[in-house]
């Protein structure tokens, strides 16, 4: 059997890098007694797959990770038991949203999306400035941004990274479609492009959603909505 999982990750957790949260996981996954598969070889590891790496200090609704279990392993992935004996092992800020079973077919997480979207706030994000740099950047031919590669620096246009951009429904928050395929734009970045004088360190990020395409429509990798199918029992 394979798991796909959703989380969250906010507050404090947010400091931890991307290596380090998967070391968290491990551990959860080693204290709830979940029957994880592992690598053969020298060195087993758990059989996780983990997405696309979250910025260390960024905040997250949507999350994920694949788990594949041993075989014969039967259990619900629906069950509310299992989703709270994963989150009670996970630090403060880690919680567990939704369990669903994967099919083989499946493409990994890093494969499978396409876009995320995000959410930008802090000081010099005020809503009398964000419909104007959201329509300023989208009416662009180009958007450059400076970055530094092995040392050297380089000029990107990362223009064709940006599908959308709007103020929330609160206009306190810009919201930003970004996509993931090839060199991908940090939400940083596009702060610091879209708001001049901003302080990259002020910006509050937070990941709510991540899309895959799917019979030629933009879906939700996991939605919060979907219900599981039931296929055994969490002893």
């Amino acid at each position: 059997m394979k798991l796909r999982l959703r989380y969250r990750k906010l507050g404090k957790v947010r400091f931890v890098s991307h290596r380090d949260s998967a070391r968290l996981w491990e551990r959860a996954l080693r204290r709830v007694a979940l029957p994880v598969a592992y690598t053969e070889g020298f060195t087993p590891r758990p059989r996780l797959g983990f997405g696309l790496a979250l910025p260390t200090g960024a905040e997250s609704v949507a999350e994920y990770l694949d788990i594949d279990l041993v075989k014969g392993a039967g259990l619900d992935p629906g069950d509310p038991d299992l989703v709270e004996a994963l989150s009670a092992a996970l630090p403060v800020g880690m919680d567990v949203s939704r369990i669903a079973e994967r099919s083989d077919g499946d493409e990994s997480l890093q494969e499978a999306v396409t876009s995320t979207t995000w959410q930008l706030s802090g000081p010099g994000i005020e809503p009398d400035r964000i419909d104007e740099a959201a329509a300023r950047l989208l009416a662009s031919d180009e958007v450059v941004v400076e970055r530094v590669r092995k040392g050297r620096r380089h000029v990107d246009d990362v223009r064709p990274l940006i599908v959308s951009l709007a103020a929330d429904e609160r206009g306190a928050c810009l919201v930003a479609e970004l996509v993931t395929v090839g060199r991908a734009l940090r939400p940083t970045e596009l702060a610091t492009a879209a708001f001049e004088g901003i302080d990259p360190l002020d910006v509050r990020v937070l990941r709510t959603h991540q899309w895959i395409e799917h019979d030629g429509e933009k879906r939700e990798l996991l939605p919060l909505d979907a219900v599981s199918p039931a296929v055994g029992g969490w002893a």
